[in-house]
């Protein structure tokens, strides 16, 4: 079921991605079958290792192993500190707001009454007013004379971040109104006492429905009430026919968030009554057609970024339900990535050759003026296509995906054995957990209703993530694994379970997972990085290695005989992939980069890069070549002419579009500005191909 409800939302997964454990028939022991096509009976285990390794169980039972394990038996003492616990989790309320760490709630049963920790003052207008009270931000709230510095930066923060966020969704629910074009044949129509004219229903009528004239002020204030009621229950009556239309079709629910629902439903309201719905011959045909030709009309301006600053193609294999073999082909460009077509290879062996016609195919189809690299993951028969490639189009670039790339490093990492040991004791907890639904339903009390596992971009960054869950829940599961609710249970009596309660009880386990998680965090800050369609990251990707390195040379103390066996795993795996000539001079050109650490540009290694670069960059043109490296590549470095101008130093904050800031201050060194723009603009990965997956197979027969 958890497959389907994946696929129903178009979630990227793959075998090799997303684990799968099966619960056995015979109740007590669990296997991982990636491949296997029984989706209804599976449960997602993200975790990395396919090795069921548990470490050996200590043969203690109820009472004993508690002793055995904390420095003090269970007592009356215990059990009056877990209730007044219980009693502040119930008042500290489940949530994520700031504010729930400078208050608390008086009465569970009242959300308005919110007492502060620094004054003990009472806000009787829920968190929200607290935080007004702790930031100091309003005049109908006491100012609270006790709290610091950095409660009320974080309160006022909030408090902004919630009002930016109202006023961007009503600024953008205007507009998804605005843009409903609806040809009118008739308006519905209400007669509005005292008026010649009819009065036509409309979204505004929600707060402003027609009141009599002639009506006192009391019955007009009545009547008012009465339409406001009258509203609200006929939008009700609208909701519950959606709704129903959801839940018999398996809708996910997400998708009511979607800006297309929006104006769906905005449309069938303009309409009026009478709409007579589309029938499946009009989806598959006339209204296909249609929608095909209007996306096509969308991506002109795509087309037109492609023109002025190239774009990447990628490219990616997989195998559908159906077990047939096929392969993606996608463009990118600054403006985001496009779905250029899917072949089905089933009946073809998939050689170096097969795969550079049809990247071949794709670039004629583009114009190869336009396409600067091709992007895959670093397969054999990838690397063959690479050399093809090259040698007929010696101005382009191949580059391999970075977000396969980072993830053979996490999964270098995950293989040293400080980290699997610790991986093994978490995956074997979370398979004996999700294996029996006793053992789950305990554990799901005890989170308030959260779960240990996290899907994620890749299978070693769902292992990081579920890590990151179980760090943030270990207060509640070692609460749980001596609470007499999990001791009764059968399952935590076997082997398994008593390897479970092990690990959850040791110190040193949990030590090990905070040790993990420092050393992971980095790389899974990279891997955000280049898998996201936000911003292009080819400019940035190499640098933020860097800084992982330096991160998690730190979190060893900077001890080259702790850290050196996870740094050569992440040069290993990065050497020839994401060191390239394109990486290293869009690293220099960067200047986010190299105007913070001007030893960039006397790096030998980035140097002689940068210059293999501009030969391919420029491939046949010694003029240009010249012109690049040898005068304009200086002014960059020395920044003189716009470089220099103070607006330039937008390139300091990170969130800044570096191929916008050449466009600015480039125009003086013309050549080296048309490289980096082209270069800055270009994407890291070919996750976008993987995206289109659960696509394919809803238009593919």
């Amino acid at each position: 079921m958890i497959a389907r409800r994946l696929r129903a939302v178009g979630h990227p997964y793959k075998g090799e991605t997303l684990g799968f454990v099966a619960a056995q028939k015979g109740g007590g022991g669990c296997s991982l079958d990636p491949s296997s096509g029984r989706n209804e009976e599976l449960q997602l285990v993200l975790l990395p290792s396919r090795e069921d390794l548990i470490s050996s169980p200590i043969s203690l039972r109820g009472q004993d192993l508690v002793s055995s394990l904390l420095p003090f038996t269970v007592s009356p003492l215990m059990s009056e500190m877990n209730a007044t616990t219980q009693q502040e989790n119930v008042l500290k309320r489940k949530s994520d707001d700031v504010g729930w760490e400078y208050g608390s709630l008086i009465d569970p049963s009242n959300l308005d009454k919110v007492k502060c920790k620094f004054c003990n003052h009472v806000s009787t207008g829920g968190i929200y007013r607290l935080k007004q009270h702790v930031a100091h931000v309003s005049n109908v709230v006491a100012k609270c004379k006790k709290s610091s510095q950095e409660a009320k930066d974080r309160c006022k923060k909030s408090l902004e971040e919630a009002s930016k966020k109202r006023r961007e969704k009503t600024i953008r629910e205007l507009e998804l109104r605005d843009s409903v074009n609806i040809s009118r044949v008739g308006d519905e129509e209400v007669n509005v006492a005292g008026r010649s004219e009819p009065h036509k229903l409309g979204p505004l009528d929600k707060w402003t429905c027609p009141i009599d004239p002639k009506l006192t002020q009391a019955e007009a204030l009545h009547q008012q009430k009465i339409n406001k009621e009258l509203w609200k229950k006929r939008t009700h009556e609208v909701q519950q026919y959606v709704a129903r239309w959801m839940y018999n079709h398996a809708i996910p629910f997400n998708a009511c968030d979607n800006d297309d629902f929006k104006l769906m439903c905005e449309a069938i309201g303009r309409f009026g009554p009478g709409f007579e719905p589309p029938s499946k011959h009009d989806l598959r045909e006339t209204l296909l057609s249609q929608e095909h030709a209007r996306v096509k009309s969308l991506l002109q301006e795509r087309d037109a970024e492609k023109m002025k600053n190239g774009c990447s193609i990628m490219t990616d294999a997989w195998s559908d339900r159906k077990r047939r073999s096929i392969m993606n082909l996608c463009t990118n460009c600054a403006d985001g990535s496009s779905f250029i077509k899917s072949k089905e290879m089933s009946a073809v062996s998939h050689t170096s050759e097969v795969i550079f016609q049809l990247v071949d195919e794709g670039i004629e189809e583009i114009g190869p003026e336009h396409v600067v690299q091709v992007v895959t993951d670093n397969a054999s028969n990838n690397m063959g296509a690479k050399k093809i490639l090259l040698e007929k189009r010696p101005n382009m670039f191949w580059s391999s995906c970075a977000t396969h790339t980072i993830n053979l490093m996490l999964q270098g990492i995950g293989n040293l054995p400080r980290f699997t040991k610790v991986l093994d004791k978490a995956k074997a907890f979370t398979i004996f957990v999700y294996g029996h639904t006793r053992t789950l339903d305990c554990m799901r009390h005890f989170s308030s209703g959260k779960e240990i596992i996290r899907p994620g971009v890749t299978r070693f960054a769902s292992a990081y993530l579920t890590l990151e869950s179980l760090l943030d829940k270990k207060d509640q599961l070692r609460k749980m694994v001596v609470d007499g609710r999990w001791d009764s249970l059968r399952e935590v009596k076997s082997k398994n379970g008593k390897a479970a309660t092990t690990t959850i009880m040791s110190m040193p386990f949990w030590k090990d997972v905070k040790l993990c998680l420092n050393v992971f965090e980095p790389l899974v800050k990279v891997l955000r990085l280049v898998d996201g369609d936000v911003k292009p990251s080819m400019g940035f990707v190499y640098g933020e290695i860097v800084k992982a390195k330096k991160e998690i040379k730190e979190v060893y103390g900077n001890v080259a005989s702790r850290y050196k066996d996870v740094i050569d795993v992440v040069e290993k795996k990065m050497k020839d992939r994401l060191d390239s000539p394109l990486h290293l001079a869009a690293y220099l050109l960067n200047p986010y980069y190299s105007y913070a650490d001007t030893n960039i540009f006397d790096d030998g290694t980035i140097t002689e890069g940068f210059i293999s670069c501009v030969e391919t960059f420029y491939h046949g043109d010694d003029s240009k070549q010249d012109q690049a490296v040898n005068v304009e590549l200086r002014k960059f470095q020395n920044r003189e002419g716009s470089f220099a101008k103070k607006l330039a130093r937008t390139c300091q904050n990170f969130e800044y579009n570096a191929a916008s800031w050449w466009k600015l201050y480039g125009n003086e060194v013309p050549t080296l500005q048309r490289m980096a723009m082209r270069i800055l603009s270009l994407t890291s990965g070919a996750s976008a191909c993987e995206r289109n997956w659960s696509t394919f197979e809803n238009v593919s027969p």
